[in-house]
């Protein structure tokens, strides 16, 4: 750009020393046109952007202007006639910048042209940036301060060279190793494998990079440490290869994340595979031997304390804890290092430290543990005598937290690892832990509830089941699967008036707490519209009401904020037994229908109308009645019994009816041994199932007699149950049922229409019973002092047990019970 006096072809200017900073081209380019004269007649944006001069200040002036010394004349001369001889010119020219800084440009001069008329030359011009050399010291320090182990082997494999970071990590001083082989001055195991692959890059001529191992070294002999190292060939000009390189990175940092991340993976495959709490414990003992420990015992507070967890206050300053051994895992078998066995009582806490330390969660750890101490020898004599026995020498203990609430102590010992633990061992052992603890509160909660859902539904379920005369009962019942929960399954016998008996059966969507106590609201509601001597369709129709108001209350409530659950869908079958007659009412609302197998050993479902589940509300249900010969079974179950595996209910109804159409069985021993058959494994779902051994009125232990509408017949009917308890030896009870009769049969004939009829049955009770046509229903009075009647229905609910009405299609039945004497 300026006139060439700086430099020349033969004066190329002095090379860079090694000292200080040596010329390197940039990319950024500027150029002007110089006449002939070194008059400047052309100037690009590049050159005002490199000097900082506007074409305006620089255009038709001479280009010597700009360079920062004297111009040469006889060097100008020499490049203008290379140029003119059409060679060309570069050399270094120091340029003064329009702000006064000094500039080398390392410029470029072309070959003469014509441009206008006139000579022109086109100079071109670049700044130059200093790049460093390094002299042999910086070379060295930047070698010896590197963080990566380098070493230099000859083609024998024998140290030639290697820096204080690879000394360093192997522990062997530099004299110990030039010269020798790895072999020689490393472990074995350690340097085999590198040996290997260094005569691999030297067979090959292709370079290993990252190669990972676990090793130890004599600088720490009782730590693995993990390494990453890269071999390449080394060659001469030649390309002759005269040597092998390696690099060594200490990688233990992110061996020990892998390896947490790793373990952490493979204990959520292996810890919470269930919800049973002492499972759980004994599955981390089981993961952490020999993985992490030798020996690893897991032990669970008896009351855990802190979280949602009320009644359990923190223990004491000094205070050992209650705890019990929940699992328990050791190398040795048998677990012989143990001091408690699994399900004692223990109250172990690593000295000096007392309960209080559980609180604050922190693991505690002990590198090396000294059986000879006080707080082992005094405190814990016994298993300081352990700790010689069995050389353990090491120990981790994490207390056990999930939910902000403390559940109790895991401690990791070692013993045939002669590596004793570290801080680095100490994150794996609290994410085992932690990842346990939440699998142990999970086991906890669930326990908890399904225990009271069990406790709740076989609280709300019959302790005993009535048939009186009319039945032989017997009944199973097997909760859910856990992995389900507790149901609403459910059944009940009812005695009624007139020695029948009502059976029923049920099931309520759902599982757990809210599903058992719903079937609970359900039996409340049967036992009481049974009570009331209703029909089994009528029945179900006032029980699906309930159920569709309990529904509806649920929803505008929101189940979810009051812990309760829909029971749309809850089935239901009731059946009514009358052993004067052997008929049996029921009906059903979407429940399996019954099974029936009569004395011959035929078995039959009857075809009873199946009527809609409970709570659709608007929908009809049918009874149907059949007769039952004295000695049939009855039998009542919910649809987990038939399901089976394949889901199929016909022929799960096909596999009932073989099975409790075995004879020679008792109920007792029949109602298990049918669900044994059927289930053989644990079920979904929960099991009921309700077996009934009908027996007939014997016609000597019934009596009836119809009563002419004439108050004269009152003293007359009275004479013939007088008789007939005499032939029944229960004159204990004529006057009483005297009484009884006479208020009965005078309230039908005076209020009542005909026929009005009389019927004794002497069965487990002495009912009486007075039917009339009326469908009017009969109230109790407390007539006052003045009064001449409205007594009667008073005196009679005196003198007997229990008395009530139900109605027929003819009319109506009063009915009174005493108990036999």
């Amino acid at each position: 750009m300026a006139s060439a006096d700086e430099g020349s072809p033969a004066e190329p200017g002095p090379p860079p020393s090694g000292d200080g900073p040596e010329p390197a081209r940039t990319t950024d380019g500027a150029a002007a046109v110089i006449a002939g004269d070194g008059t400047v007649i052309g100037w690009t944006r590049g050159a005002e952007a490199l000097l900082g001069y506007p074409a305006a200040e620089v255009v038709g002036r001479s280009a010597a202007l700009l360079l920062t010394g004297p111009p040469d004349a006889r060097r100008t001369a020499a490049v203008a006639a290379r140029c003119r001889a059409g060679s060309g010119w570069s050399g270094l020219v120091p340029l003064r910048a329009r702000d006064g800084r000094s500039l080398d440009i390392d410029v470029r001069a072309t070959a003469s042209f014509l441009i206008a008329g006139r000579e022109g030359f086109l100079v071109s011009g670049r700044e130059l940036t200093p790049h460093w050399t390094m002299r042999g010291s910086v070379l060295d320090d930047f070698l010896t301060r590197s963080p990566v182990g380098m070493a230099v082997l000859d083609p024998d494999l024998r140290y030639l060279w290697l820096n204080d970071t690879l000394e360093r990590f192997g522990g062997v001083p530099r004299e110990q190793r030039l010269g020798r082989r790895p072999s020689e001055v490393l472990p074995g195991a350690l340097a085999t494998p590198i040996e290997r692959l260094m005569r691999q890059v030297l067979s090959t001529g292709e370079a290993i990079t990252d190669y990972e191992y676990l090793g130890w070294s004599w600088a720490d002999p009782h730590r693995r440490r993990a390494y990453a190292s890269s071999f390449f060939p080394l060659a001469d000009a030649g390309d002759r290869q005269i040597g092998i390189g390696y690099m060594v990175l200490d990688v233990t940092d992110r061996w020990n994340a892998r390896r947490l991340l790793a373990l952490v993976n493979e204990a959520g495959a292996s810890i919470g595979s269930t919800l049973d709490v002492q499972r759980t414990a004994q599955e981390l003992a089981d993961f952490a031997v020999p993985r992490f420990a030798d020996f690893v015992f897991v032990d669970l507070l008896e009351n855990p304390f802190g979280g949602d967890r009320p009644g359990a206050p923190a223990p004491a300053e000094g205070e050992r804890p209650a705890m019990r051994r929940a699992g328990m895992s050791s190398v040795r078998e048998g677990c012989p290092e143990g001091v408690v066995r699994v399900g004692e009582t223990v109250d172990f806490v690593p000295p000096p430290h007392d309960a209080h330390f559980l609180l604050n969660g922190d693991p505690v750890l002990l590198p090396a543990l000294d059986p000879d101490s006080h707080g082992w020898t005094v405190e814990q004599p016994e298993r300081a005598a352990r700790l010689r026995e069995f050389g353990l020498h090491s120990l981790i203990s994490v207390p056990m937290r999930a939910r902000d609430t403390v559940l109790g102590l895991t401690t990791f010992m070692r013993s045939r690892n002669p590596v004793p633990f570290d801080e680095d061992d100490v994150a794996p052992a609290r994410e085992l832990v932690a990842r346990a603890a939440v699998c142990v509160d999970n086991a906890r909660r669930y326990t908890r509830e399904h225990t009271a859902a069990l406790v709740l539904q076989r609280s709300l379920l019959p302790h005993t089941l009535r048939g009186g005369t009319a039945l032989d009962v017997a009944s199973s019942y097997l909760p859910a699967d856990a992995k389900d929960g507790v149901g609403g399954d459910w059944f009940d016998v009812i005695p009624l008036s007139g020695a029948r008996v009502g059976l029923v059966i049920g099931d309520v969507v759902g599982h757990g707490i809210g599903a058992a106590a719903t079937m609970g609201r359900l039996r409340t509601a049967v036992q009481t519209l049974a009570d009331m001597d209703l029909p089994p369709d009528e029945l179900l129709a006032r029980l699906d009401d309930l159920v569709l108001r309990l529904s509806e209350e649920e929803r505008a409530g929101g189940p979810a904020e009051r812990g309760g659950t829909t029971v749309v869908g809850a089935t239901c079958l009731y059946a009514v037994y009358d052993p004067a007659n052997g008929s049996c009412t029921m009906a059903r609302a979407g429940h399996p229908p019954p099974v029936v197998v009569t004395p011959d050993n035929t078995v039959s479902f009857p075809d009873l109308p199946t009527g809609p589940p409970l709570g659709l509300g608007g929908l009809p249900f049918e009874a149907l009645e059949i007769e039952l010969p004295e000695g049939s079974l009855l039998g009542l179950y919910t649809d987990g019994l038939i399901e089976g595996a394949d889901k199929d209910l016909g022929r799960g109804m096909e596999r009932l009816g073989r099975a409790v159409s075995r004879g020679g069985m008792p109920l007792k021993d029949l109602c298990p041994a049918v669900v044994r058959e059927l289930l053989p494994v644990p079920q979904p779902d929960d099991i009921a199932l309700l077996l009934a051994r009908t027996h007939r009125l014997s016609p000597e232990h019934l009596a009836s007699w119809d009563v002419p509408v004439d108050p004269a017949a009152v003293g007359e009917t009275r004479a013939k149950v007088s008789r007939q308890l005499e032939a029944w030896g229960l004159e204990d009870l004529s006057m009483t049922t005297e009484l009884i009769v006479s208020e009965l049969v005078t309230n039908a004939i005076r209020y009542a229409a005909g026929p009005v009829r009389l019927r004794l049955l002497f069965q487990s009770a002495l009912t009486c019973e007075v039917s009339d046509a009326s469908n009017t229903s009969p109230r109790l009075r407390h007539a006052r002092t003045t009064d001449e009647g409205g007594r009667g229905l008073f005196l009679v609910a005196q003198l007997a047990h229990r008395w009530g009405t139900r109605y027929t299609p003819r009319g109506k039945i009063i009915w009174a019970e005493q108990p036999l004497p």
